[in-house]
């Protein structure tokens, strides 16, 4: 034990000489979200102008810092697996680049080298008296990065919870340690409204109780889980574990006693909520955090029969295909884990998958059921994999059917003022 402390100390250093870590042409890799370590990257941004061609590569980052600065390109630029609030502007304007990827094939990218990873600065919590630190907040591709990096730099806080799970890192592993208190960001339930309340109504009407569930972010997926309380002996195998799945947990609805799959634990391999959630996560033994091409591999997932996919979407055709990350060919956010879950709730014996949207946009004057996606859209889910597309109308199964099928079905979900015009469309298309 005296050994791994003295390593631990012959390491500590501060934010200030652990970017001095970083070297030009380095692809430097941060986790998910809330496992972002902000103090490294606000050392980082004031310091970016003496750096060369450094390439920050995130999936979701939570907060702008500095180094996202159009002018500073040259020197630290980033790269977005997916594009959030902070970076979609930069996306949107071309100076941040967007690399399309399925978050479970990542980690795999990392170790074939189709993605570099030359240093990673990730959110830490202390270290155990063996030597391991969680990263439980961003554990997603992270455990991969760390494995081909150069450099390894944990920001280690008092706040972050040390969880169960595939999640640790030895000391020995580690370059550079430094240690900060800042809160965690907290990120609340967003606002459900009636057209969100509408279409959790429909698809909490078909969720048994014995489920496993995954649920992505948003109102109209937290506003189904917040309609799922009376369920019975739900399990949780997800990506994203928030609070909503904690509502539902202190509900009493989940218990992971039915899944086939990892019974008994909630598995999740980035956290995004309140505080309260990251005290639940504390060594709590009912929760594994695991790398993403665990959590979200179609195979493994697939394993627990009666699997929910819940995902939103932007506009959906009269094929079934689904565009979920882009606005005609302006990117908005990218493709994350809902290919992985609707494929992986295809597999699932008795699995379904539900993409939700309202039926419009712009209050009212835009159809998101359309005859064809807008030109240059992104198909996040294809028309062979998609199953439930649930609006506040009603419910579209569409897996088995035909495309005349489809298109009709389709239509009735639509919002009324706009089921004539797709109507005419439709029959112009021979579809009707």
């Amino acid at each position: 034990m005296s050994k791994i402390k003295d390593l631990y100390q012959e390491k500590l250093t501060t934010a200030e000489e652990g970017i001095k870590l970083v070297q030009d042409g380095d692809f430097l890799i941060v986790p998910t979200g809330v496992g972002e370590p902000p103090a490294l990257l606000t050392a980082l941004s004031e310091h970016r102008r003496e750096y060369h061609d450094v390439k920050v590569c995130q999936i979701l980052p939570l907060r702008k810092f500095g180094y996202l600065d159009p002018e500073t390109v040259e020197n630290v630029r980033h790269l977005a697996f997916f594009l959030g609030g902070p970076t979609r502007a930069g996306g949107q304007q071309g100076w941040i680049d967007y690399i399309p990827s399925y978050f479970s094939e990542m980690p795999r990218m990392f170790q074939d080298g189709l993605f570099s990873a030359d240093t990673v600065f990730a959110l830490a919590s202390p270290m155990d008296d063996f030597g391991y630190f969680s990263i439980s907040l961003g554990t997603d591709y992270t455990i991969a990065a760390i494995e081909k990096a150069r450099t390894v730099v944990l920001e280690v806080n008092p706040n972050v919870p040390f969880a169960n799970g595939n999640n640790l890192v030895h000391i020995s592993k580690v370059t550079a340690v430094i240690e900060d208190d800042t809160p965690l960001t907290e990120v609340g339930l967003p606002t459900i409204g009636p057209v969100q309340a509408a279409i959790g109504k429909y698809v909490a009407g078909l969720i048994d109780d014995g489920s496993t569930i995954q649920i992505g972010f948003g109102a109209i997926p937290d506003a189904v889980v917040m309609q799922l309380t009376n369920k019975h002996d739900l399990g949780i195998h997800t990506e994203m574990f928030g609070d909503g799945i904690l509502t539902l947990i202190e509900s009493g609805a989940v218990t992971n006693l039915k899944k086939n799959y990892l019974p008994g634990k909630v598995v999740a391999t980035f956290a995004l909520g309140s505080k309260r959630l990251y005290n639940f996560m504390h060594r709590n033994p009912q929760l594994e955090m695991h790398p993403v091409d665990f959590t979200n591999d179609p195979w493994l997932a697939g394993k627990n029969d009666n699997l929910i996919s819940i995902n939103a979407s932007m506009q959906v055709d009269f094929l079934g295909q689904c565009c979920s990350e882009s606005m005609g060919w302006t990117p908005y956010s990218g493709t994350g884990g809902q290919a992985d879950f609707v494929r992986a709730a295809n597999r699932s014996k008795g699995g379904k998958s539900f993409i939700v949207l309202p039926a419009t946009a712009k209050d009212g004057k835009i159809s998101r059921i359309t005859p064809m996606l807008t030109s240059g859209s992104a198909i996040t889910t294809s028309k062979n994999d998609v199953n439930y597309v649930v609006t506040e109308y009603g419910v579209a199964q569409l897996r088995g059917k035909s495309a005349k099928q489809r298109a009709q079905a389709l239509i009735a979900i639509a919002h009324p003022d706009f089921r004539e015009e797709l109507t005419e469309a439709a029959k112009t298309m021979n579809l009707i």
